[in-house]
């Protein structure tokens, strides 16, 4: 089970996954992210789909951090506007005055939750920065406006597989991949049938 209703999100977790042999299931139920940091809110979201499925569960909380801002909106990402495109203008707007590169950086926390097991937490970063003008129609969220360093590209302008590079998405399900979770659930190796 994936406890996520964001597409994007989904569609990410499926192409990470995909030679893996696993199925990500959705299980779009609404929980309050309450948390106070990315971790508490992933927890949250893996432990009540793995509760109420009975089923082994990935949950994620991710968000980008400005340093002009203080780190702003992190947690708060999601929550800027009723839409991604006020979401962006909103933070484009708070930077605007402030001195560039508008340093910044993604973060995602993808928590497992398994019946009989402990909750597992798995990390991943992007550093980058956040650039004035909307670039790429791809990606989903703050993907557009954040320049990844070397690339001359924001995820906006990536292609999955670029992006799969980078991304702290990608990373925090790498962490996942090498830590040997998967197997220890399923008893297997990823890529041997059930």
């Amino acid at each position: 089970m994936i406890a996520s209703g964001n597409a994007g999100k989904l569609r990410e977790y499926r192409e990470l996954l995909a030679d893996r042999g696993f199925e990500l299931v959705a299980f779009d139920s609404e929980v309050d992210e309450v948390g106070e940091t990315y971790a508490e809110n992933a927890r949250l979201k893996a432990e009540t789909a793995c509760t109420r499925s009975g089923l082994p569960a990935l949950g994620d909380d991710s968000g980008v951090e400005v340093e002009a801002l203080g780190g702003f909106p992190g947690l708060r990402s999601a929550r800027l506007g009723p839409t991604q495109e006020e979401r962006t203008a909103e933070l484009l707007r708070r930077l605007e005055g402030k001195p560039r590169p508008w340093n910044a950086r993604f973060v995602c926390v993808i928590a497992v939750a398994a019946p009989g097991d402990p909750t597992q937490l798995f990390e991943g970063e992007c550093r980058g920065e956040i650039v004035p003008e909307w670039r790429g129609q791809a990606g989903f969220g703050y993907d557009p406006v954040f320049l990844v360093p070397g690339t001359g590209k924001t995820f906006g302008e990536m292609t999955p597989e670029e992006k799969r590079l980078y991304s702290h998405r990608a990373r925090a399900a790498r962490a996942l991949l090498d830590s040997g979770m998967l197997e220890h659930l399923f008893g297997r190796s990823p890529n041997q049938p059930a």
